[in-house]
């Protein structure tokens, strides 16, 4: 068995010389491009954003505030720079079915051009029809026609009057209509005169009366006939007129856009739909002839902004590359469902919602097709439906603006449903490690729309490569924020704080964001005392203030400790008593905090009883590391026995969830001392989980749980008999205060490296440990030889108790 290991000082602090690093201030240095040994995350990026094939969508996992949307963002505005520009998209009016808006790519700029151009195409269609509609030659040809058709009405109307009046018949118009009267030397014959007649000229009266009267009938039933025939000639003499005056402007165009052909056959509709709809730029005169507003019905009166005709042959830009170079990357930092995949707007008219092809709009996805997007994965999966319509979009790859309400059938009103756009995106997902596993996990889709993961390292190794770039980081942060430059020894003492933050002196922290935070305030404090570089003490000031605007909940249970409110002995020595620690993280601050373990034995089955998991305040692996001392209890000290105590172990002054196993060896230690009857030093506090052979394990935050006892012990007065027992294994993660290094430089502060229990509990208690001979027995007078006793009694006792339970029965 090796012997315990008292660490000196040199052993409790990694720090970075800073007459090792070759410049004065960071100005002198040349910018990082690249993040610190990320050459893993950086390949996986590369690879996902450079494979064409369907799927490749990237993951990119990792802590927040390593860089990970820094370098996405650096890589991909790089790639994009060298590929072409992505098409712009355009939704039409689609004039056979207006529901149906239909979509046509163009190339980066012609969107907007197009649709400026239909502007003007209809601001000039606005001039020349009415214009052409007002000369003389349409005026001529139109009278004409009108002309024609009363000169037919009252020729057919003279020749059934003349008919009549050959057979002695008068038509006449009355205020109710029209009426026959019999007719004698060209005057009309009253009622009287007519009875006079004789019968049989009154009966030929009567008949020719009658075919007068179905004579003047058919002419009659002809009448609608003609102006029927009449409005047909002046539509086609509108059409022709109309063709006329908008056919130049349309050919133009034609000829503009005549590589595209769905630009051309959509102007070919323009040009037919327009001489269909003549009243939409026609004017309307206010003195109309009853006739010319029987021929004028089509028209709608002045043309407007925002009129019927902007709205029919509008272009509605639904993406606009304009000036764009390369292919478009897009961070969307709000992934709703309409601003991912559009949305279908609606303007209030009298009362009634209403929409057209005009008010579609895209979203995020169309923004960045041709190109990437850019999601943060927690956000996305937090917004109702955004996820589920993300890999519809992807799995159909194309784009269909629709509202939630029709997606999932919610309601039935008429809407757009505008034509699908074809979709060919990156799409890169930025999130932490357990949502990237948990999708892994319970969506079958996910791995064949995510195949790439790109997983950022957390920390680096502590190099003097490194370390050269680390400074150049450094002075990359400083400029880009247009901080002060930062000296040597602030430089040294930012990366000795980065090895802190990754808990390992032998490593650095791969999160950018604390780092540059401290430079921030650094740069505050080094400009409220007048200095133009970052140095030593302004760090050594950000890094306090930062510790004390945190610290409130830490201070407050050191106080309760102080105050003997929470029981934590510093001195002294107690059967079955240890002080375990703690670490707690309170957001971003973690610290640590001793706790008063306790341990009670007495004759039993075998039984160890944790309270904090029979109350359910003890999580899996603190009871994992439960029954594991069990069972090294049993190996160690009983393996030709049974097992006979009743032990219960308990963190006293516990009022919230335990988890960890990193108290399993202070708990074994405090069952060791109540079963050996043998006091534990109460100045010592100890951490380090164990394993069923004795071996004490490493754990996490060793720094922080020193530092928490520390300060107690400090605020009571150092001794210099108190100490913390820690693994072997955690040694090198220490990246102790300056104040606990002074401590234990002078001798008031102890710290002692163990690798086993054994090594624990000769420091603990002051006893020889004793180790096993051949036949099992311990040393008499050591420790082990005691716990060793104790049980074998025990076993005895339960011997004798069960034989006399057994003779009672028989009896």
């Amino acid at each position: 068995m090796s012997a315990p290991r008292k660490l000196p000082a040199s052993a409790l602090y990694q720090s970075c010389d800073p007459q090792q690093l070759d410049f004065e201030t960071t100005a002198e240095l040349e910018d990082l491009d690249h993040l610190i040994a990320q050459e893993r995350a950086t390949e996986a990026i590369h690879l996902g954003a450079s494979i064409e094939q369907e799927g490749y969508n990237l993951f990119v996992l990792g802590r927040e505030g390593t860089g990970r949307r820094s370098l996405v963002q650096q890589y991909l505005e790089g790639k994009a720079r060298d590929e072409k520009p992505a098409s712009d998209w355009c939704y039409l009016n689609n004039f056979e079915e207006s529901r149906q808006p239909r979509a046509i790519e163009l190339p980066a700029g012609r969107g907007r051009e197009l649709a400026e151009d239909m502007h003007q195409l209809v601001d000039d269609a606005r001039a020349a029809i009415p214009a052409a509609f007002e000369s003389e030659d349409y005026r001529t040809r139109r009278e004409s026609i009108e002309n024609e058709l009363q000169e037919e009405q009252e020729a057919a109307f003279e020749e059934v009057n003349h008919r009549a009046k050959e057979r002695g018949i008068g038509i006449i118009q009355t205020p109710t209509g029209i009426a026959f009267a019999p007719i004698r030397d060209g005057e009309t014959l009253g009622p009287e005169e007519f009875n006079k007649l004789p019968k049989r000229e009154r009966e030929r009266i009567v008949r020719e009366t009658e075919e007068v009267g179905k004579e003047l009938q058919a002419v009659m039933q002809q009448a609608p006939k003609r102006v029927r025939e009449a409005r047909r000639r002046v539509r086609e003499l509108d059409r022709e007129i109309a063709l006329w005056a908008v056919g130049s402007l349309i050919e133009e165009l034609t000829h503009k856009y005549e590589t595209h052909e769905p630009v051309v056959q959509y102007l070919q509709q323009v040009s037919e739909d327009v001489v269909e709809n003549i009243g939409l730029f026609r004017k309307s005169p206010d003195d109309q002839s009853p006739l010319q507003q029987l021929f004028g019905g089509r028209t709608s009166g002045e043309e407007t902004e925002g009129s019927p005709a902007t709205q029919r042959y509008g272009v509605n830009v639904l993406v606009d590359h304009s000036g764009a170079e390369g292919a478009p990357v897009v961070f969307e930092h709000n992934p709703t469902f309409q601003r991912l995949l559009g949305r279908i707007e609606h303007v209030s008219q009298m009362g009634t919602l209403i929409t057209n092809f005009l008010l579609a709009k895209g979203g995020a996805l169309h923004n960045a097709n041709g190109g990437y997007l850019v999601l943060d994965a927690r956000k996305l999966l937090t917004q109702p439906f955004a996820y589920d319509g993300l890999k519809r979009a992807l799995q159909s790859r194309e784009l269909r603006i629709e509202s939630l309400g029709q997606a999932y059938s919610l309601v039935s009103t008429v809407s757009l449903d505008p034509e699908p756009i074809p979709l060919s995106v990156k799409v890169v997902l930025i999130g932490e490690r357990l949502l990237y596993y948990l999708l892994q996990a319970l969506d079958p889709e996910f791995p064949t729309l995510f195949k790439v993961a790109a997983d950022f390292e957390d920390d680096v190794d502590r190099s003097e490569e490194n370390t050269r770039l680390y400074a150049r980081l450094l002075a990359t942060l400083a400029r880009r924020d247009s901080l002060k430059p930062l000296d040597r020894q602030a430089v040294a003492r930012i990366i000795e704080e980065s090895a802190r933050e990754a808990s390992d002196g032998e490593k650095l922290s791969a999160r950018i964001r604390p780092v540059a935070d401290i430079m921030r305030e650094a740069d505050f404090w080094a400009a409220k005392t007048g200095s133009e570089v970052i140095g030593l003490e302004a760090v050594e000031q950000a890094v306090e203030s930062r510790v004390r605007r945190s610290a409130r909940i830490r201070d407050r249970m050191q106080e309760e400790i102080l105050r003997n409110t929470i029981l934590i002995d510093t001195e002294g020595q107690a059967v079955g008593q240890i002080n375990g620690l703690a670490a707690l993280q309170i957001g971003d601050f973690r610290f640590g905090r001793p706790n008063r373990i306790t341990a009670r034995v007495a004759l039993g089955t075998g039984k160890v009883i944790d309270i904090e998991r029979e109350v359910e305040l003890g999580g899996p692996i603190h009871s994992k590391g439960v029954f594991i001392l069990s069972s090294y209890l049993a190996a160690t000290y009983a393996a030709d026995q049974p097992l006979s105590l009743s032990a219960s172990l308990v963190f006293e002054q516990s009022y919230s969830g335990v988890e960890g196993d990193s108290a399993s060896c202070a708990e074994l230690c405090a069952l060791l001392s109540a079963l050996a009857d043998a006091p534990i030093d109460q100045s010592l506090a100890i951490t380090g989980s164990v394993d069923q052979r004795g071996a004490v394990q490493a754990i996490g935050g060793v720094n922080e749980k020193i530092e928490g006892f520390f300060d107690i012990c400090r605020a009571r007065g150092l001794t210099g008999s108190q100490g913390v027992l820690i693994p072997e294994a955690n040694v090198k993660h220490l990246m102790l205060r300056a104040e606990v290094r002074d401590a234990v430089e002078s001798g008031q502060f102890h710290l002692h490296a163990v690798s086993d229990v054994d090594q624990a509990m000769e420091i603990l208690t002051g006893l020889p440990a004793g180790k096993a001979g051949p036949d099992g027995a311990f040393p008499e007078g050591t420790f082990n030889q005691r716990v060793r006793s104790r049980l074998v009694d025990f076993a005895e006792k339960r011997r004798k108790q069960n034989a006399k339970e057994e003779s009672g029965g028989e009896s």
